[in-house]
């Protein structure tokens, strides 16, 4: 009889055991893009702390990486691309972006762990003639696969770029 009280115990602890909670709070910019925290959050995995980090690893790229509790989960990025490039095309340099989703306007590809979005044809700066702007949302290792949630966030954050002085 104990030994049944016992398991029916550790039965209804286990039960109670959901996702991780996220008890860190996601600024309204990340590395200068203003975006809805709770598009970013809804693609991050539970924690304590989140990090954000500005990294330029070329002249055409501009990364922003948020880690949860020290471990990167989430890049955001700004990559300038060829004029006759296309999200298709550029989704293929990325992981987890295979047979993903094409949005109607051709402007985004999407699956539940990463996505490439093209801007606006009016984002032109001088120092990338004949280049469009891509942005790239990536998770990393973390366990999100949520199409619809990066799908948003994809859609969002490229938006929100299309207004910034990166389109200027």
């Amino acid at each position: 009889m104990s030994a049944a009280i016992a398991l029916a115990a550790t039965l209804s602890a286990c039960a109670g055991d959901g996702p991780p909670k996220k008890a860190y709070t996601v600024p309204t910019s990340l590395c200068g893009i203003a975006v809805d925290p709770a598009l970013v959050k809804a693609v991050l995995p539970g924690g304590d702390s989140l990090t954000t980090a500005t990294v330029k690893p070329n002249g055409g790229t501009v990364r922003c990486n948020l880690s949860v509790d020290g471990k990167e989960a989430l890049s955001l990025a700004q990559a300038w691309w060829g004029d006759r490039d296309s999200a298709t095309g550029v989704a293929q340099a990325y992981a987890h972006t295979d047979d993903g989703t094409l949005s109607e306007d051709e402007r985004f590809v999407h699956t539940g762990r990463a996505g490439v979005g093209r801007t606006v044809s009016s984002c032109e700066v001088s120092e990338h003639p004949e280049q469009d702007l891509y942005i790239v949302v990536e998770t990393r290792d973390t366990g999100v696969d949520d199409p619809e949630a990066i799908e948003k966030l994809l859609v969002a954050y490229t938006k929100a770029v299309e207004g910034s002085p990166a389109c200027r």
